[in-house]
């Protein structure tokens, strides 16, 4: 009996521990499968880059916003100082060509102080500060980057030209019957100078040069565009018409005719379009350099 009785003890003993090796093992511990390797998943799908007329759109619009609360004094100082140089001018200028050379050079200087020095300290601030970074980001196109902010620039000087060109026909008594001509004068003009004042603060490697380059760019327009041709130097002549405004000059100059010629103005206006083209072409491909860098 007590032989028996051992035995089933000591069967007893050898199912206990069996059955706990069953509930104990590797089927029956959850931790084993998650210490396993993670399940691959495909990478997320990209959103579709978006079109260059709705990012246009975009950059126009946020560019035109923040333009208004902060450029309208240094519109102010551009429409003033064009004024100024009108009524300066007009001690020394009495009438014909020169008068309309200085109320036309006068008013396109509105639009080279703000769309190219402005324009250039902008870009060359915002590469200098890491802002071209978050643009690069954004799926948008590098055009519709450049094109946005040259817009807003351009169209934000409109006020101002119109005021000097109205107050230097009447300063000078220039007949404002042919001021529509601004319609075009100021986009193209506008156009060409924005490109070339977002190549310059792009292409500048410093902050300060970038100042430099749009300061001196306006003070060529100044000189350039102001003064009549005819009184100019040969070789201050020929960089003359290398100025991008220069045609916009010409063309708003030649309309305060009695009886404009309409297609030497109509040939101004589209050579102005086409410096406008290659300089916002030049500027792109500026901001592409510049984004990756």
């Amino acid at each position: 009996m007590r032989v028996g009785v051992g035995r089933e003890h000591c069967q007893v003993r050898s199912i206990v521990p069996t059955e706990s090796a069953k509930v104990t093992g590797p089927e029956a511990r959850p931790s084993a499968v998650r210490t396993g390797p993670p399940a691959r998943t495909a990478p997320a799908a990209l959103a579709p880059r978006a079109g260059l007329l709705p990012s246009l759109a975009a950059v126009y619009r946020a560019q035109l916003s923040r333009a208004r609360v902060a450029r309208i004094p240094l519109l102010f100082v551009a429409t003033f100082q064009s004024v100024g140089i009108m009524v300066l001018m007009r001690g020394v200028v009495d009438g014909g060509a020169e008068a309309r050379a200085v109320v036309a050079g006068s008013s396109v200087l509105v639009v080279a102080f703000v769309a190219l020095n402005l324009l250039a300290q902008y870009f060359g601030r915002l590469r200098a500060g890491g802002g071209l970074d978050h643009y690069a980001t954004l799926p948008v196109p590098p055009a519709a980057v450049v094109l946005g902010a040259a817009g807003a620039y351009a169209s934000f000087t409109v006020p101002g030209t119109i005021v000097t060109a109205v107050a230097g026909s009447a300063l000078f008594g220039l007949p404002m019957t042919h001021l529509w001509v601004l319609v075009a004068v100021i986009p193209l003009s506008g156009a060409a100078l924005s490109g070339l004042g977002a190549a310059l603060g792009l292409l500048a490697p410093r902050q300060e040069l970038a100042t430099l380059l749009g300061q001196l760019g306006m003070s060529a327009a100044l000189l350039l565009g102001v003064l009549p041709a005819e009184r100019l130097p040969g070789p201050v002549g020929w960089a003359r018409d290398l100025l991008p405004s220069t045609y916009g000059v010409e063309a708003l100059a030649r309309s305060f005719d009695a009886h404009p010629d309409w297609a030497v103005v109509a040939l101004d206006l589209a050579v102005c379009a086409a410096v406008g083209v290659l300089s916002l072409a030049v500027a792109t491909w500026a901001y592409r350099r510049a984004a990756v860098r």
